[in-house]
């Protein structure tokens, strides 16, 4: 987030796990981040202010604490390093950087070769010469000295030869002309008049014009006799600035800095007795003070010298340079209050009449006031923008879970079309297969065992029923008690839902062996009745809305598992009939008397001459022990393998019924779905037969 601050750990983190994926030094990477940052900086609207800090390299370094302590105004928690510069010979320097920082210097390098390039249009080569770590400042701090050459214009265009013969012709153009002022400034120098005039030479050099430009180096200062400046004006128009001698004793003192730090002009008293350094972190001592003289300075007061009253007062921090006098041999500190807003200027009793009308402190204070509310509002934003990512990602959790638990209830193309508000027409399927099962003596089971252990037998068992529905692309309709009911060509119309539901009740059977009965420690037996005809479809309520099948044919599938044996798969005649000549073996029951239907001639489904039992049970890519099975029962409605089919007929629904016709080879079945049907007798509760 832009305005949070974030610990140097992370930093360095990412910075080694860069080292381990790109195989390069640490050094290297931050060299490149450093180059990097600042063209960041540029992107985000910072080079206007970058530019004008200096008009070569050297100023640039020199100013940039001054616009650091500037941006400190805005960023309070910012932690600024401190640059100071020794000019050498030859274009060399001296680049001292001090950081409380540790590790991160290599990165200065690429930031002052970026600017170099980018502002100045000059090379830079900078190389490490010491690095130390100083006791005498404010904790342990990091001081690094680079050793800073630039490549001037003449020495660039040396190294490259194949320059073209106009950029020669205009350096040597340029030098003769130095060589020319040179002379002239020697001859006119030696006709002095008096001070406060203009010379010959100066009125010459003000007018005359070589080429396109001015002369170089012509500007000179002119300096009074005496200070036309009374004491009390002085004090009053700079009402915060303090002169102190080699030994820190303080000399003079501003009218409004002696108003809030009481007893600064007392006899002898000492300036680091008040006031302690904070930036640039040095020892508080002429010399220190001399060596970061071009650097921003900022005291802070110290409050066991403050009155009593005004002890529970924020202390008064003071933002200025340091200027020393040679001939008085005095240091003379010009500052204003550092002040960041509105606020701190009332914590301080301090009024904005108490800064001088020409010190920029005043717009300051205003401006910065806009700015941080911006930010403050920039914040909010990006906090409340964070909030809404993780709501949402929330949201989409939840919602997932929430679509997971529709589609195990409802088909998924009802539960859509319910999700979008809309109502879900009834539909007429003309042909669909429909299975019932039945646990053999489930009642004996159930008074002689405890609830938990029928409970496991069943979820073990429907866990594996259910995993077969989606091997075999049929849904689940319903469990009642030991009840479990089951549809192929319902919602989705199929060709061949007889003999899919013919594989899923083989399947079964293989499935309900692995199931022990916890009475004898027996496999269970389940009796299973099929039956083929026509339904109606359609989703009833409107508090937890079920998609329900009415008709006859839910009655007589019902009747065929009631009437059924232990361990067999019971088949009215149009089962048989779409069954026939598909590569099942079935042999006939009978004639029998069917409860509501008369008699029947039915049959029993014995095996599938054309698929093993790997197949019926999905085991072609996942092949699971039997004993793997049994453990792992709860995850069994995972789809493990899905058999393929090619339809034999083509479906004719109604076309009014949801769904759509699947032809070929049913590649990808839904997961078990959940829909209701009631056959007659189990409109009363607990009678499933």
């Amino acid at each position: 987030m832009t305005y949070t601050v974030y610990d140097d750990i992370i930093t360095i983190k990412l910075i080694q796990e860069a080292q381990k994926v790109l195989g390069v030094s640490v050094e290297a990477i931050l060299k490149v981040f450093g180059e990097y940052f600042f063209k960041f900086c540029k992107m985000y609207g910072y080079d206007r202010m970058l530019r004008t800090l200096g008009g070569n390299l050297v100023e640039f370094i020199e100013n940039l604490d001054a616009l650091h302590s500037y941006l400190a105004l805005s960023y309070q928690e910012m932690n600024a390093p401190s640059f100071r510069v020794e000019k050498g010979a030859d274009g060399k320097m001296l680049l001292h950087y001090y950081s409380d920082r540790s590790g991160l210097c290599h990165i200065v390098p690429g930031i002052i070769k970026a600017v170099a390039q980018d502002f100045f249009d000059i090379d830079v080569n900078m190389e490490i010469l010491d690095i130390n770590e100083e006791e005498e400042r404010t904790g342990k701090k990091e001081h690094v000295v680079f050793l800073v050459v630039q490549k001037t214009y003449r020495q660039m265009r040396r190294a490259n030869p194949g320059r073209s013969q106009e950029g020669q012709d205009v350096q040597r153009a340029q030098e003769a002309l130095e060589t020319a002022f040179l002379r002239m400034k020697e001859k006119y120098l030696s006709v002095c008049l008096c001070p406060m005039k203009k010379s010959r030479w100066d009125i010459v050099r003000s007018i005359v014009m070589f080429g396109k430009g001015h002369l170089m180096n012509t500007f000179e200062m002119v300096y009074p006799e005496r200070l036309w400046i009374e004491e009390k004006t002085f004090c009053n128009a700079f009402p915060f600035h303090i002169v102190f001698d080699e030994s820190l004793r303080v000399k003079q003192a501003g009218v409004n800095i002696q108003k809030y730090v009481p007893g600064l002009l007392t006899q002898k008293i000492r300036v680091d007795e008040h006031f302690c350094i904070v930036h640039p972190q040095v020892t508080f001592n002429i010399f220190s003070i001399c060596k970061f003289s071009n650097s921003q300075f900022v005291l802070k007061t110290r409050r066991e010298m403050m009155p009593e009253v005004w002890k529970t007062k924020p202390v008064l921090k003071l933002r200025g340079q340091m200027i020393w006098m040679e001939s008085m041999r005095c240091m003379v500190y010009m500052c204003s209050p550092k002040l960041r807003s509105l606020q701190e200027l009332e914590e301080r009793k301090m009024h904005l009449s108490d800064i001088a009308p020409h010190d920029a402190t005043r717009d300051l204070i205003l401006l910065n006031q806009q700015r941080l509310a911006e930010i403050e509002l920039s914040n909010q934003l990006e906090r409340k923008k964070e909030e809404l990512r993780v709501l949402s990602k929330h949201l989409a959790l939840e919602k997932k879970k929430t679509e997971t638990l529709l589609y195990a209830m409802l088909p998924e193309h009802v539960a859509n079309q319910l999700k979008e508000g809309k109502k879900v027409a009834a539909g007429e399927f003309k042909t669909c297969t429909i299975l019932f099962s039945d646990v053999v003596t489930f009642t004996s089971i159930c008074a002689a065992c405890e609830p938990i252990q029928t409970v496991t037998m069943l979820n073990s068992m429907y866990s594996r029923f259910d995993r077969l529905t989606s091997i075999h692309g049929v849904y689940k309709v319903e469990t009642i008690g030991d009840a479990y009911m089951v549809v192929g060509g319902v919602p989705v119309p199929v060709g061949n839902h007889a003999q899919r539901m013919a594989n899923f009740a083989l399947g079964m059977r293989i499935s309900a062996r692995e199931v022990v009965n916890p009475v004898t420690g027996e496999p269970i037996q389940v009796e299973m009745g099929i039956h083929t005809g026509p339904v109606l479809a359609g989703v009833v309520g409107d508090k937890m809305p079920r998609y329900c099948l009415f008709g006859d044919t839910v009655n007589t599938a019902s009747r065929m598992q009631s009437h059924g044996l232990p361990d067999k798969v019971h088949i009215c005649p149009t089962a048989y009939r779409a069954l026939e000549n598909q590569g099942f073996e079935i042999i006939e029951r009978g004639e029998i008397e069917v409860k509501g239907k008369g008699k029947m001639t039915t049959y029993f489904l014995i095996q599938n001459l054309k698929a093993t039992e790997d197949d019926i049970m999905g085991k072609p890519n996942i092949r699971l022990g039997h004993k793997e099975a049994s453990s792992h029962g709860h995850q069994d409605n995972k789809t493990a393998g899905v058999m393929r089919y090619t339809d034999s007929q083509q479906p004719s629904p109604n076309r009014e019924a949801e769904g759509e016709s699947t032809k070929g080879l049913f590649h990808n079945a839904p997961s078990s779905q959940h829909c209701v049907a009631l056959t007659e007798d189990q409109l009363i509760l607990g009678d499933s037969s």
